[in-house]
């Protein structure tokens, strides 16, 4: 505590002592006869050329921080729409350049050239409509073209995909994501978040699901009835609190809405559309590793579980946000493959990433996940090796069997909402 009264102490004086000096010099100023709007000429030309001193070290600066950082963190695009991104950026960087340097060039040079002279008269100079047109005309159309140029690239980012694009799904949820694919049929299975459980984490829709789901939602009701049946024992006495059975009631009822919603939903698949069931037959999923083939193209489709996530493929130049309910596509063509992205950049350890770049939650910077793009030889490989992917039909171990129930009242009763609407959110259109 004492310190820091003396700390205090000193500062107090300090700038008592200041206002002191600044007084002092004021009296002199007087008793020597000189205005307080009267100019100093030779500080004002020091301050002149002062001027063209810091122009001179803040262009310096600028230059050297654009060749030090002038192609900021990221390698050359990896993707063709990716090289598009790059040269509108340059397109957009040449048009700031241009009016930074002119305009600080301007600023502080006239600082220099136009400083007081006493035998210089100000130029009275209120309006000029020609000037006014200049600089409202010259910016509306740097503008526009990029604006334009603009549009036209993130239309070409999120328009129809060529017909050979593979489709591929990135489902987003706290704090991971998941890489569906669409298989040999190139069609994503249709998925709806009812169907959401532990043996079926994307809520892909097959009968095998539909009727597991019902199930679990059965013997959900059923098992929370009993509860609610035993609310009295034999002897009256009241074995659980008026809240948990309010609970218990509210769970029962919900899970009948949504039971009545998938059975909707079952009877909405007429026989002439049975084989829709069939999309997800040969659909794959992975959250290790999204594997994408050189030259191929791919079209985006992107989900959330629970809050809006956003999709960034850095060295692809691609970013799309994931939001719940609804499905956004964007596509692209990766042109280098890992390896020699690695050759390119001089750096054995390069990685492609997908990372999350919206503020997510609590762990939201550990939600990434690795990209590796290579031949389609390594693709079979990679899709035929051990615990590289896992097949969106698959048999249910007795494990999952056990915590399915669990996990899928958790996921598909989270929105307490339940909007009206019959949300497939996936199908097998591009």
């Amino acid at each position: 505590m004492g310190i820091k009264l003396i700390v205090l102490v000193v500062i107090v004086l300090a700038v008592i002592a200041v206002a002191q000096i600044m007084r002092v010099y004021e009296l002199s100023s007087k008793l020597k006869g000189h205005r307080e709007e009267d100019v100093d000429l030779k500080a004002n030309n020091l301050n002149a050329g002062l001027f063209l001193v810091f122009l001179a070290v803040f262009f310096g600066s600028f230059f050297w921080m654009l060749a030090v950082y002038g192609n900021g963190l990221n390698p050359p695009a990896a993707s063709e729409h990716g090289q598009d991104v790059d040269w509108l950026f340059n397109i957009n960087w040449a048009i700031v350049f241009t009016v930074f340097l002119s305009t600080n060039f301007l600023l502080f040079f006239f600082a220099y050239k136009y400083s007081y002279n006493p035998d210089r008269k100000a130029f009275y100079f209120p309006h000029d409509n020609k000037l006014e047109m200049i600089w409202t005309i010259i910016p509306a159309a740097a503008l526009a073209v990029i604006i334009i140029l603009g549009l036209m690239t993130w239309n070409s980012i999120t328009g129809k995909p060529s017909d050979d694009a593979v489709i591929v799904e990135i489902y987003a949820k706290q704090f991971d994501f998941t890489a569906r694919y669409s298989g040999d049929d190139n069609k994503l299975g249709y998925a709806d978040y009812k169907l959401v459980n532990g043996t079926n984490p994307l809520g892909v829709i097959t009968e095998e699901n539909i009727e597991t789901r019902l199930a679990e939602i059965d013997e959900t009701i059923e098992n929370n009835q009993t509860k609610l049946d035993a609310f009295h024992s034999d002897t009256g006495e009241v074995t659980m609190s008026a809240v948990t059975e309010l609970k218990l009631q509210r769970e029962i009822e919900k899970m009948g809405r949504i039971r009545m919603r998938i059975e909707k939903m079952q009877r909405s698949f007429t026989e002439d559309s049975v084989n829709i069931f069939d999309y997800a037959n040969d659909d794959f999923m992975t959250k290790i590793t999204l594997f994408m083939v050189k030259d191929q193209e791919y079209q985006f489709v992107f989900r959330s579980q629970d809050v809006i996530h956003s999709a960034y493929f850095p060295h692809f130049r691609a970013q799309m946000n994931c939001v719940p309910g609804m499905r956004t596509t964007l596509k692209f063509k990766p042109i280098f493959t890992t390896q020699e992205m690695k050759e390119m950049t001089g750096n054995p350890d390069f990685e492609y990433i997908l990372l999350c770049n919206k503020i997510c939650g609590a762990s939201h910077y550990n939600m990434n996940m690795p990209v590796y793009v290579g031949t389609q030889e390594e693709f079979d490989a990679w899709v035929d090796g051990e615990n590289n992917v896992t097949p969106i039909i698959a048999p249910a171990t007795e494990e999952t069997t056990n915590n399915s129930v669990e996990e899928g009242n958790e996921e598909a009763g989270a929105d307490e909402s339940e909007s009206n609407t019959d949300d497939s959110e996936n199908g097998p259109e591009a």
